[in-house]
C-alpha cells in the first residue's frame, strides 16, 4: 500500500487516498520517515535486516541446498543466537528453501550365479571407529553426451565419503577406482569390513582379490532387501537431491566429476549431519581421535 500511495500521491494527496484504504495518514508518515532514517526502526526490523543476510550467505554456501532446519543450525554454531522459527519465516520471506530428495534409481544388476560373501552387516550400520566399516555402492546420471556412472565408498563411522569415482561405464573398473582411492586416502584399516549389496562389480574377481589383498573382511547383503545397503543408498540420495537433481541438465562426464568433486569435499568438511549430532564428518572424527588421544594420556 505504501508504494501504491508513493505512485498516486501527487494527483490524489496522502489523505485523500488513506481515506479509500485500510491505512492511517499517520502510518504511511511513520513508514516513510524509517525509510529516510533507518536508526529509527525497532529492534527487531534490524535484527530482521541482519538475519536476512546471514541466512542467504548460510544457504548459498552451502550449495543452496539447506532447508531451515540446516540453516538455523549452521548458524547456531557460528555462535548466531536465533530461533529455528525465525530463520523458517525469514526464508519464506526470502523465497528459498532446501531441495527435496526423490526416489533413488535402481543400479544393481546380480548374478546368481557368482560367489557370494556372507552378509556381516545385516543392517546394523554402525560403527564405533573409524575405518571399521565401509559401505559401497554407486548410481548413474543421464547427460547430454550419455549415462556417466557415479561411485562411493563410505566410511559407517562419521559418514565420511573416502573414496569416489566418475566412469562412462558401469564395469567392475568404476568401483574398484573407487576402492583404490578409499585404501590410499585410509592407512589404518585393521579389522575392517566392506559392505556392498550383490551387484555384480561388487562379487567380481578383481573386486574381491584386492580386498582380500588388504586383509579386508567382504559382506553383501541379501538379495531384494531394500534395506540390505541402506546408509550408503542414503548417501546417494543426499548427492542425487544436492547436486545431480538440483543443478543439472549436464554435458557430460566433466561436468559432472568436477561438480562431484565438489560436493565431496563440502560433505565431508562442512554438511552438517543429524545422525552424527549436526556436525561434519571430518569434525567427528577429528573428535574421536582427540578423545583417543586424551584417554591414552590418561592412561
Amino acid at each position: 500500500m505504501v508504494s501504491f500511495i508513493d505512485e498516486h500521491r501527487a494527483q490524489f494527496g496522502v489523505e485523500s487516498i488513506c481515506s479509500q484504504l485500510p491505512i492511517a495518514p499517520s502510518t504511511y508518515y511513520h513508514h516513510k520517515a524509517l525509510e529516510t532514517d533507518p536508526e529509527r526502526r525497532a529492534d527487531r526490523y534490524r535484527q530482521d535486516a541482519f538475519l536476512t543476510a546471514e541466512i542467504q550467505r548460510v544457504w548459498e554456501e552451502n550449495f543452496c541446498v539447506y532447508g531451515a532446519r540446516k540453516v538455523w543450525r549452521q548458524l547456531r554454531r557460528e555462535g548466531v543466537n536465533v530461533a529455528r522459527c525465525t530463520v523458517e519465516r525469514l526464508m519464506r520471506r526470502l523465497g528459498i528453501r532446501g531441495v527435496v530428495r526423490g526416489q533413488r534409481p535402481f543400479t544393481t544388476i546380480s548374478d546368481p550365479g557368482q560367489k557370494r560373501a556372507p552378509d556381516l552387516v545385516k543392517r546394523d550400520f554402525t560403527a564405533m571407529r573409524p575405518n571399521q566399516l565401509w559401505v559401497a555402492d554407486f548410481t548413474y546420471v543421464a547427460t547430454w553426451s550419455g549415462f556417466v556412472y557415479v561411485a562411493f565408498v563410505i566410511d559407517v563411522y562419521a559418514r565420511c565419503i573416502v573414496g569416489w569415482r566418475v566412469a562412462t561405464s558401469m564395469k567392475t573398473g568404476l568401483v574398484l577406482d573407487a576402492l583404490e582411492q578409499a585404501l590410499w586416502a585410509r592407512k589404518h584399516r585393521q579389522g575392517l569390513i566392506h559392505h556392498s549389496d550383490r551387484g555384480s562389480q561388487y562379487l567380481s574377481i578383481r573386486y574381491t582379490e584386492r580386498m582380500a589383498d588388504e586383509g579386508i573382511d567382504a559382506s553383501v547383503g541379501t538379495t531384494g532387501d531394500s534395506y540390505d545397503n541402506a546408509l550408503a543408498e542414503t548417501i546417494i540420495g543426499l548427492f542425487k537431491t544436492e547436486v545431480i537433481h538440483h543443478r543439472g541438465p549436464w554435458k557430460g562426464r566433466d561436468a559432472v566429476e568436477y561438480a562431484t568433486l565438489g560436493w565431496v569435499d563440502w560433505f565431508n568438511n562442512r554438511r552438517l549431519l543429524e545422525p552424527i549430532g549436526n556436525v561434519p564428518p571430518a569434525e567427528r572424527e577429528r573428535t574421536y581421535y582427540r578423545q583417543l588421544e586424551e584417554s591414552g594420556e590418561a592412561a
